[in-house]
């Protein structure tokens, strides 16, 4: 049998493995795990100098089963193309919630790049007696603020959020409860107040903001520097949505508590 050999570009420690066993350890139970084998150590070595974007086949399914990973390529949820939005996009935002405990006390935290660049971090919206799904209602909705201005200034626009239920809530759930009267077949819908504002600025600009759905924790630079925003939120209790002080020390800042 050949000898393959693994490359990791998102597990618990990245790299070359020279057999499957070592780098299942790597990506057992690592949510967005990004993995690949090669024939050769030379391909192997190329491949993890560049990214994971053409060769990204990683299933929850396939690690928990034990099944080797196969060579085909799988799109996941998670925003493999981060940095072609970098270049395509004149303004990408990363946005993130956190709560502790959940419920508890909640901060929220913007990530903004500009022309490819780490332009600025914003934290604040510090609530004692908040929620996850609060913090990132409201995270994205000040995305969705900054995105509005650079659309004024005829820049483009993308927003990354990790929850599925905020941007669900804004961009495509709030149009069936609006029609309804802002009600829902079952029950109350919980954060109202905040949807309805967040929903009335996006349906004005929503032919010009693109929002998707990024993978948590795959270690995603933008994504990162939100949750740490967020939590730093919560640590200084702020609750106005303020400019973290240049000069951005990324090492400093990725040692934060995380969310």
């Amino acid at each position: 049998m050949a000898k393959k050999f693994y490359v990791v570009w998102q597990g618990h420690t990245p790299g070359i493995y020279t057999t499957w066993d070592e780098a299942k350890r790597q990506v057992d139970k690592f949510p967005g795990a990004k993995y690949k084998s090669f024939p050769s150590e030379s391909e192997a070595k190329t491949a993890f100098a560049q990214s994971a974007n053409k060769a990204i086949f990683s299933t929850k399914s396939a690690v928990s089963k034990g099944a080797k990973p196969s060579t085909s390529s799988n799109k996941t949820s998670v925003a493999e193309h981060q940095p072609t939005a970098l270049s395509e996009f004149d303004v990408v935002l990363y946005t993130d919630g956190g709560c502790d405990p959940n419920p508890g006390k909640a901060g929220s935290g913007v990530a903004a790049y500009r022309k490819g660049e780490l332009a600025a971090l914003w934290y604040g919206l510090f609530n004692p007696n908040g929620t996850n799904n609060t913090a990132e209602l409201n995270a994205l909705h000040e995305a969705i603020k900054m995105a509005a201005s650079a659309l004024a200034d005829n820049l483009t626009v993308r927003i990354y959020s990790d929850s599925q239920y905020s941007i669900n809530c804004i961009s495509n759930w709030a149009y069936g409860w609006k029609a309804k009267g802002w009600t829902r077949k079952g029950g109350e819908i919980a954060n109202l107040d905040l949807i309805k504002q967040a929903h009335a600025l996006y349906d004005q600009y929503k032919d010009h903001i693109d929002i998707v759905h990024v993978a948590a924790h795959v270690g995603i630079e933008g994504n990162e520097l939100a949750d740490r925003m967020s939590i730093y939120a919560v640590d200084q209790q702020q609750k106005d949505f303020v400019q973290y002080p240049e000069p951005i020390n990324l090492t400093s800042i990725m040692a934060m508590r995380a969310g």
